[in-house]
């Protein structure tokens, strides 16, 4: 039975591209309003136009998830456009430099990774978690790298990907008594943009990696949106606090 997310408000953080962009769109296709939240507005927005030309409902407001004053507002624009939270998804991100080991790091580029892709996800829940007043469901983007190690992600996004589990399951335990569940999904090597930049420019890197991947192939955005059009919906509304695997084995 497919997900009906009819009269429901749903929030994309990161939203204009790969992961983000096809979780707004699957969203919206089965019937929720979406906020597509994200910094370049031109690709924002050009998602809010192929929602709404499909018949969907669907607004562009801008944030910087680094910056604490531009997502309360978000959170606030949110509501006032479609009312209050039942879905939000906490997707904005970046790699940092992939390759570089621990002690080279570059402590300007970690401050950069923890304050967007850890700091960034506490931000917007500590915004959104007010919004829910009927309850609701928060979904946070982890990664595979936040379950175990590898030398080609980098200390920072490896750390920053292990901390959104542990903050994830906090806030489910801590939020559950008021409808509150809260999720990661942790994917894989997904064919985004990001992963090209890190991995997929490069035969030899890219042949490493997939074979990293049991299932032989690297997944897809679309197939992390169904995941969290799942989790978004009352078919997983026994699971809370789970960091949700994507990654055609390469955790096993």
């Amino acid at each position: 039975m497919a997900a009906d997310l009819q009269g429901k408000h749903a929030l994309v953080v990161g939203a204009s591209s790969g992961i983000g962009s096809a979780i707004a769109l699957q969203l919206a296709h089965s019937g929720a309003s979406v906020v597509v939240a994200a910094r370049r507005k031109e690709e924002a927005e050009a998602v809010v136009a192929e929602i709404c030309a499909s018949g969907g409902s669907a607004s562009y407001l801008p944030v910087d998830v680094g910056n604490t004053a531009a997502v309360q507002s978000l959170i606030e624009a949110a509501v006032a456009a479609y009312g209050p939270l039942h879905i939000a998804v906490n997707n904005a991100g970046i790699e940092g430099t992939p390759f570089v080991p621990t002690a080279d790091y570059d402590e300007t580029v970690f401050d950069a990774v923890i304050d967007t892709n850890l700091k960034g996800v506490w931000r917007c829940m500590k915004y959104e978690i007010p919004q829910m007043v009927e309850g609701g469901v928060i979904i946070n983007m982890s990664s595979i790298a936040g379950l175990g190690a590898n030398e080609m992600m980098g200390c920072a996004y490896t750390a920053s990907k292990h901390a959104i589990i542990g903050m994830t399951k906090t806030a489910a335990r801590e939020y559950a008594d008021k409808g509150i569940r809260v999720n990661a999904i942790c994917p894989g090597v997904i064919t985004t943009d990001i992963a090209k930049r890190s991995f997929l420019q490069d035969k030899s890197v890219a042949r490493k990696v997939l074979k990293m991947h049991p299932l032989g192939r690297f997944g897809t955005a679309q197939e992390v949106a169904d995941a969290v059009l799942w989790l978004g919906s009352d078919q997983s509304a026994f699971m809370t606090g789970h960091a949700l695997v994507l990654d055609g084995g390469a955790s096993c």
